[in-house]
């Protein structure tokens, strides 16, 4: 049998340091690929807003920046931790990936491959796609771009599936 869930995959910080998605075990997670150049790039602050908002539960969002589309994350390293800090960004941000092609990181594979996740074949189509992952680990949602991170159908989401681990 497959194990579907995220925790076999390992991901690097900003600075450097590899940890295991398995250390966020038990929380529900909200995966964002995103890009500080974007149209979509005010979702940030709603993202701030959305952690505020679950504050002190088990909850967490995890950031990806990518430059897969239209070359819209130039930053790398620091200069991409200095944005996050003028943005007040309070989640973690990894380092830079690919989300979408041959080259993907095997994180964003795993999302794009029904068989491995056990749920969908979604691949981000543009920056700021999301997905919803719950406190087994298991991809239960996915949110186009377009879906703002305050939208009532992902924040009920989030309530719900809390409300269910406790």
């Amino acid at each position: 049998m497959i194990d579907n869930n995220i925790y076999r995959f390992n991901v690097q910080k900003l600075d450097g340091e590899v940890i295991s998605l398995s250390d966020y075990k038990d929380k529900i997670l909200l995966i964002v690929n995103t890009a500080s150049q974007c149209g979509f790039t005010p979702q940030l602050k709603d993202l701030v807003e959305l952690k505020k908002e679950f504050e002190g539960k088990d909850f967490e969002i995890l950031a990806f920046p990518s430059n897969d589309f239209g070359g819209q994350e130039p930053l790398e390293g620091e200069a991409l931790a200095e944005f996050c800090e003028i943005q007040r960004v309070n989640f973690p941000v990894f380092e830079k990936i690919r989300v979408r092609g041959p080259y993907a990181d095997p994180l964003y594979k795993f999302f794009g491959d029904k068989k491995e996740n056990g749920k969908f074949s979604s691949v981000p189509r543009w920056n700021f796609h999301k997905f919803l992952i719950d406190k087994s680990g298991l991809v239960t949602d996915f949110y186009y771009p377009f879906t703002k991170p305050l939208s009532s159908k992902i924040r009920k989401r989030i309530t719900k599936l809390l409300a269910k681990g406790e």
